[in-house]
């Protein structure tokens, strides 16, 4: 018999709760593109079409390691996303703004 997520998470302490809890938006922060856009509920399929390219072009950029800004950039718009560029410091964070207008020229 199977039970369900709520009932068997209610039965957990909150001590747990709060740790499970930490533990999913840890792996909300931080994923590869395959994963967000499964989690966006696209396929690559929808992908594709949204970018004008072929199903097997995003197949081959979700499994780089090097890959263009300008691209990165279209991928997340097409998944209804914001891409920002963004410089940790021990001492704080900037945002770099170089890019603020990268990919909206038609020579992209």
């Amino acid at each position: 018999m199977t039970k369900k997520f709520a009932e068997l998470r209610s039965r957990m302490s909150p001590e747990s709760q709060a740790r499970a809890e930490a533990k999913a938006q840890a792996m909300l922060a931080e994923m590869p593109l395959n994963e967000l856009r499964q989690a966006r509920g696209l396929s690559q399929k929808m992908l594709a079409e949204v970018l004008h390219v072929q199903q097997p072009s995003i197949a081959k950029i979700e499994k780089r390691t090097d890959i263009y800004l300008s691209t990165l950039r279209s991928h997340i718009e097409a998944m209804g996303g914001q891409l920002e560029v963004i410089a940790r410091f021990p001492d704080g964070a900037v945002k770099i703004s170089n890019f603020s207008d990268l990919g909206n020229d038609a020579t992209t």
